[in-house]
């Protein structure tokens, strides 16, 4: 099932002729109608009038994070603050939050998006979901949300936190959709098991995750705890929240709404764009938002683009799941290591558990100690100090493989890490302290 034929399954010069429609459009308006965007283009002696192709989108500036701080609250704004009827916000965890905000047109438009990637995911209207997010500011609740709401389906808005109330809920109301971060779901699912569950024991289908990068492995990890069928999802609330991508039944890239998206995959280090599925930063164009358009906003997120149809019928250009974040990189010992990488060996394991913590750590000498702690699948396997020696030295040599540096392993008990409810802390840098 296709939620919007129309522009999921456009031919690929049709969605061009439309992208290049809106993108004049959408950079006109935001010149003439937000100062911020027409001080820096007079500044880099860009006219939005030159737009000819869609190549000229390369000679747009930049957005960048500090820009949305920078103009809080209201600063990006394209309308008065009468003509909003939302707005959502960042943590803030690093400086002040960054501000979003939406018309009545923003909403439906997203709203439809959501509806997009719960249908590709396997959706529909039959579905009983439970939404695991935490409700707020955070834009990851709200809009999955109105996207199932959109669908006709019966919503549990359940929030985050107090995990033995999210599985009694789950249970009794017979929920067959799950939302909420993947390492979330990788926790009901242990609580599940400690509290003498069965995944029998629940109707749950389909499980729909988003907001921190997940890997193949853990997918499966969460397959086999919950027994539903997963598939990632990408957002950001400066573009518009989840809604932005999606993967189909197919598991093979998220579909991303490049009627309202603009996707661009780039060098980070030349800000030129890569070829067709390499790896590159993703930039992203908001191409009909109305509230509070953003034109080449750098996520820092690493993916790459694919622009073959697919299987599932949907022509939309396809992003693959997140390598990692620019700024998650670690660079120890001169090594590139993406925590991603990490997850991959580990959840690969089947010895090993869910959880996993990297701790990177700098010596007198300015000697890098990359540590990786991770909990067991066994906890019998804690006392039989054999066996643990062992799985310690093959979980070294297995990440050594991919990794191509050595990093310390101190394996410990089963639901002895910290857990999250949100977004997952995984990375401790003590170098920066």
């Amino acid at each position: 099932m296709i939620f919007d034929k129309k522009y999921e399954t456009m031919k690929r010069e049709d969605m061009q002729k439309l992208q290049l429609k809106r993108l004049k459009k959408i950079v006109k308006y935001a010149y003439d109608t937000i100062p911020f965007y027409k001080k820096k283009y007079n500044e880099a002696g860009f006219n939005p009038e030159s737009i000819k192709s869609l190549d000229d989108i390369r000679r747009i500036p930049f957005v960048v994070k500090d820009d949305l701080r920078d103009a809080y609250p209201y600063g990006l704004l394209a309308v008065h603050t009468d003509n909003l009827i939302r707005i959502h916000a960042s943590s803030g965890t690093s400086g002040k939050p960054t501000v979003v905000a939406y018309t009545k047109k923003d909403l439906d438009m997203w709203s439809d998006c959501c509806a997009r990637i719960i249908v590709a995911g396997g959706g529909s209207s039959k579905d009983i979901v439970q939404i695991s997010f935490g409700y707020g500011l955070f834009t990851g609740a709200l809009g999955m949300h109105q996207g199932y709401e959109k669908l006709g389906a019966t919503v549990i808005p359940a929030s985050s936190g107090n995990t033995q109330r999210q599985i009694m809920l789950l249970k009794d109301l017979k929920a067959t959709a799950l939302v909420s971060t993947p390492s979330y779901a990788l926790y009901i699912g242990e609580m599940i098991e400690k509290l003498g569950y069965k995944k029998e024991d629940f109707n749950l289908k389909l499980g729909f995750f988003g907001s921190e990068a997940s890997s193949v492995e853990m997918h499966k990890e969460i397959q086999k705890k919950l027994g539903v069928f997963p598939t990632d999802n990408y957002g950001l609330s400066e573009i518009i929240g989840p809604g932005v991508s999606g993967e189909c039944m197919e598991k093979d890239g998220m579909h991303v709404n490049e009627d309202h998206f603009y996707p661009e995959a780039l060098n980070p280090d030349t800000l030129e764009p890569v070829k067709e599925g390499e790896y590159g930063e993703l930039v992203l164009t908001t191409l009909t938002k109305e509230g509070m358009p953003i034109i080449r906003y750098r996520t820092k997120d690493i993916t790459s683009l694919n622009y073959q149809p697919c299987k599932c019928g949907r022509t939309t250009v396809r992003m693959a799941r997140l390598r990692g974040r620019t700024d998650d990189m670690l660079i120890v010992k001169g090594v590139n290591v993406f925590p991603s990488q990490i997850e991959s060996v580990l959840m690969d394991m089947p010895e090993i558990g869910g959880q996993y913590e990297i701790v990177v750590t700098r010596d007198e000498h300015y000697r890098d100690t990359l540590e990786v702690k991770v909990e067991v699948a066994d906890a019998l396997l804690i006392t039989d100090f054999k066996n643990l020696e062992l799985l310690r030295d093959k979980v070294r040599n297995n990440l050594r493989s991919t990794l191509q540096i050595d990093a310390n392993v101190k394996l410990v008990e089963p639901l002895s890490l910290k857990r999250f409810e949100g977004k997952s802390k995984r990375v401790t840098d003590l170098r920066k302290i």
